[in-house]
Order: structure tokens, then C-alpha cells, then sequence
């Protein structure tokens, strides 16, 4: 189901787009694109139901925030079921870990774009066209990276074939793109998503100081050190009258 490139590092950003399984022959899959590091380590990609999906992405998403310290956006595509689903898993964020994503609308005003209470990503006429144009034109300008054999194999087998009224971009017969639509989704949540993080402030204990080694010094972090009394040295001071009580 999982498959990993590289280890995720402190402070990186994350932004997921997911595909839902629309019958028994489809896959579920998942794309984990690094916002920081412009490329895609983690892939989640199975044969089976949205609904064991769900609790799997919900343990990466909160292994991802528990590492870097910076919540995860993530939005299911709406079709198939995905919004039962996107709703399930705002039930599991508890601690609220990770960021589901809502559904930008045009107000037609000034105010320009603004959050609906939909959540996840709508795929339809007007969209479907828009996000597959955008992620072309990323890969052929190479604006990030993906190690994902499977995702270029739908990649290559991805055509334009005509329909009826017009062209379509799909599949090729007897292929799937689902990794490659959750890809789209991602790079379109690459495009507006902007981080929230509180950064993790490390604290070191320093190593608690051991019993005196022998009179008059200590063990501190390891080391030997003179344990300077200074009430014994003004007493010192006061005998030697004048003498060197440093020396002393």
C-alpha cells in the first residue's frame, strides 16, 4: 500500500491529494508532495475501499505532523464517495494535526477567492480540464520531482481520444489514472495552500551533577572541576595575612 523515497525531514510542508476507488477494479491512491522539497516521497496506493483508506492516511498524516511540526494539508476528490470519506476523516483529526481542505469559490466581488464549507476537491468539466493542463505543464517544466514508477506509468498511458461531442484526455483501455488525478489534486493544493505551524522549540537537560569525586571537587557533565568555596578562601585570606590565598 505504501511506498517511501526518502525520509521526511523537520519544518517540511506537505500537501496530499487524494483519488477514491469508484468500483471494485479501481485503486485508492494517494500523493504526498512536498511543498518544501518540491517533490512527491510518499505514495499510498491499494485495491480496496475508500473506507480502509481513511484510517491508513489518517496514521500518515499524523506520523507527518508529529516529525516535522507542521500539519499536512489534505483534500479527497468529492466524486465516488470521497466527501463520505473527507467527512470521516475530519471525525479522526481529534487534536486537529492535520488541515482538510475546503473548496475555493469566486465571490465575483474584490474579495476575489473564498473558502466554501465544501470540503475536498470537486472534479468536474470545468476543473478536470484546468488541472490536468496545469500538472503537463509542471512535469514538462519539470517544477518538481516524483520516483514513483507506477505514477509514470499512468503517465505514459494517459491519451486524448475522442468522444462524441469532443476530445478526452483518459486512460488508455485495460489502464488506470488513479495516481495520476490524485497527482493533479495535489499540485493544484501545491498552487494555494500556504503553511501553519508552531515551531518545536528543543530543550536539552543538562547531565545532572554527580557526588563529589573527593574533597574539594566535583563531576560536573563529565568532567572534573575544582569546587571553589569562596567563605573557606576569605577565611584562608584572613590567616596567611596578605599572602597569596589564590595560591593558597
Amino acid at each position: 500500500m505504501w511506498r517511501e523515497y526518502r525520509k521526511i525531514e523537520v519544518d517540511e510542508f506537505f500537501v496530499v491529494g487524494v483519488d477514491t476507488a469508484a468500483g471494485g477494479l479501481d485503486y485508492c491512491a494517494a500523493q504526498f508532495l512536498s511543498v518544501t522539497k518540491r517533490d512527491v516521497p510518499i505514495v499510498y496506493h491499494a485495491k480496496q475501499l475508500a473506507s480502509e483508506m481513511t484510517p491508513e492516511l489518517n496514521r500518515k498524516l499524523v506520523d507527518i505532523y508529529t516529525i516535522t511540526g507542521v500539519k499536512p494539508v489534505i483534500a479527497y476528490e468529492r466524486n465516488n464517495g470521497g466527501i463520505f470519506e473527507l467527512e470521516r476523516l475530519a471525525r479522526l483529526n481529534k487534536y486537529n494535526q492535520y488541515t482538510i481542505y475546503q473548496t475555493k469559490q469566486d465571490t465575483g466581488t474584490i474579495r476575489g477567492m473564498q473558502l466554501s464549507p465544501k470540503l475536498g476537491w470537486s472534479t468536474d468539466v470545468s476543473t478536470r480540464p484546468v488541472m490536468l493542463a496545469d500538472l503537463k505543464e509542471a512535469i514538462d517544466n519539470k517544477l518538481f520531482a516524483f520516483y514513483d514508477r507506477p505514477t509514470l506509468n499512468e503517465l505514459l498511458s494517459f491519451v486524448v481520444v475522442q468522444t462524441t461531442n469532443s476530445w478526452k484526455a483518459q486512460a488508455e483501455n485495460g489502464m488506470h489514472d488513479d495516481l495520476l488525478m490524485a497527482l493533479a489534486i495535489a499540485w493544484q493544493l501545491y498552487q494555494t495552500e500556504v503553511q501553519s505551524y508552531t515551531p518545536k522549540i528543543k530543550v536539552v537537560n543538562p547531565k545532572p551533577a554527580k557526588k563529589e569525586a573527593k574533597e574539594g571537587y566535583m563531576v560536573i557533565n563529565d568532567r572534573l572541576q575544582y569546587n571553589f568555596d569562596m567563605s573557606k578562601a576569605l577565611r584562608e585570606t584572613t590567616k596567611t595575612q596578605g599572602k597569596d590565598w589564590k595560591h593558597q
